[in-house]
């Protein structure tokens, strides 16, 4: 059964990018509950879809480039809603001051084509706790940090946390863009997301000794992010930022196992003194997505609610 506060024009939504893990499984998501889904993707394999457990009949696949505009809006065409998330290109994966610069002009180039796509009734817009979190003030404070809190640019610049950086301005930039635009936008910030694909070169990782020992170091399963994406979209009473994570790491124990996972070729390290038996206070909240959430049916369908495409 649909959640009573569904009110999309049209059963038809985009994703960009649908060609990573996350874009992907938002796809197949999507599908499962009967949106009929433009999956927008910088490079068009026709295989990149062929293992879905649910029909694909409502699938359509768009080559879409974030720096070529007529492309965004042919895949948006008749769209009510945009899940945005941010594929680095495929000759760039490393994040740097380029990155920080492709990022930014992505978000803003995505989110003009919606303001210029009268179909679009909401965009989810996928950012990250590290928007969040690097703050010279993080120890000082005396609330637990949530979706309030911005990251300071300032800061992440002079120590480099080129994720948090770029992150945090294009969030901004969409932000931006979307009040002087009067487009519908939440996003969700979520935490490292795990899966035996997570490695040591995970940009979201730079300064992960320092969240940990703030007790702000988070990550999140695919499923509940994918759920939370879902969720934000279908509920009319969703508003703002939304900070997206069901771990904290912050016993020395989780450390050890995490780090075993980053690097399993490395030695594993013995356990030994009091000092391992510590647990860092958790100063991060995601109650407010929790309790949009409490409701959420991740199984339902919702195609019955829906117009035609």
């Amino acid at each position: 059964m649909a959640p009573a506060s569904l009110h999309h024009t049209s059963s038809t939504v985009c994703v960009m990018d649908a060609s990573g893990r996350l874009g992907s499984s938002i796809v197949e998501r999507l599908l499962q509950r009967g949106y009929t889904v433009h999956a927008a993707v910088q490079h068009h394999d026709e295989s990149q879809f062929s293992g879905l457990s649910c029909d694909d009949k409502k699938l359509k696949i768009f080559r879409s480039d974030p720096f070529d505009y007529q492309s965004i809006i042919h895949a948006l065409k008749g769209c009510s809603g945009l899940f945005y998330t941010f594929e680095p290109p495929q000759d760039q994966p490393a994040y740097d001051e380029f990155m920080l610069e492709v990022e930014v002009r992505a978000a803003h180039n995505v989110l003009e084509a919606c303001a210029q796509t009268e179909t679009i009734d909401k965009v989810v817009f996928t950012s990250s706790v590290t928007a969040a979190v690097w703050r010279d003030d993080r120890k000082s404070m005396e609330s637990d940090l949530d979706e309030r809190h911005w990251s300071d640019v300032n800061f992440c610049r002079k120590f480099k946390l080129w994720h948090a950086l770029s992150k945090t301005l294009a969030e901004k930039t969409a932000w931006a863009l979307t009040m002087d635009r009067g487009v519908n936008m939440v996003s969700i910030n979520a935490g490292l997301l795990m899966g035996t694909d997570v490695s040591i070169s995970n940009p979201y990782l730079k300064g992960a000794a320092e969240m940990y020992e703030d007790g702000v170091f988070v990550t999140v399963d695919l499923k509940l992010l994918v759920d939370a994406h879902i969720c934000v979209f279908e509920d009319i009473s969703s508003y703002g930022r939304y900070l997206c994570f069901n771990h904290v790491v912050n016993r020395h124990e989780d450390a050890l196992k995490l780090a075993q996972m980053l690097t399993p070729s490395a030695p594993t390290l013995p356990q030994s003194n009091d000092q391992d038996m510590r647990i860092i206070p958790q100063r991060i909240s995601n109650k407010k997505l929790n309790q949009l959430m409490v409701d959420f049916e991740c199984g339902s369908e919702v195609a019955d609610a829906l117009p035609p495409a």
